[in-house]
């Protein structure tokens, strides 16, 4: 899938799961991969760094991805540097680093901002949005955690939760 565009993914059971991804940096672990598998859909927050990490990824789960300031090449140049989207009756807006929303802030009804870039897994309510950095599930980063997230949707609202795939 890789969307672009306004994309939408309907409902497929009671309480969906969507699993959020980031920064792998063209590594896919055994870890992530089985922490990937059941979703109903995957979002990759960017610097995937190669079109086999979304083609793998696609095939556990329809894939919608941004690209990140890694990503670089004609595969990449296919991906919005921002997605706007509903998965499975929730808005969501898709950015590799949370400074892009400075100049363009999320659309008004956006429920979920999922961002990459900083490795720094994070959960936080902005007022009503929640807003949802995965961390980095590629290569170690310092002294951060490998960890990837996802997003439970019951009736039309989604909870989120990282987890850890490695601890420091």
């Amino acid at each position: 899938m890789n969307g672009a565009g306004d994309t939408h993914i309907g409902d497929s059971r009671a309480m969906p799961r969507i699993a959020l991804i980031s920064d792998t940096h063209n590594l896919l672990r055994p870890e992530a991969l089985e922490w990937l598998h059941g979703s109903d859909a995957i979002v990759h927050a960017g610097d995937i760094c190669g079109a086999e990490v979304l083609q793998t990824l696609d095939a556990i789960a329809p894939t919608l991805a941004v690209r990140g300031n890694n990503d670089i090449g004609p595969w990449a140049e296919a991906l919005p540097t921002r997605l706007d989207c509903e998965l499975h009756g929730v808005r969501l807006c898709v950015v590799h680093d949370i400074a892009d929303l400075v100049a363009q802030p999320p659309a008004i009804g956006t429920q979920v901002v999922v961002t990459g870039h900083s490795h720094k897994p994070h959960v936080e309510m902005r007022g009503t949005v929640l807003y949802v950095n995965p961390g980095s599930a590629g290569p170690r980063r310092f002294k951060l955690p490998v960890s990837a997230a996802e997003l439970q949707v019951r009736e039309g609202r989604a909870q989120a939760r990282v987890k850890m795939l490695l601890e420091v």
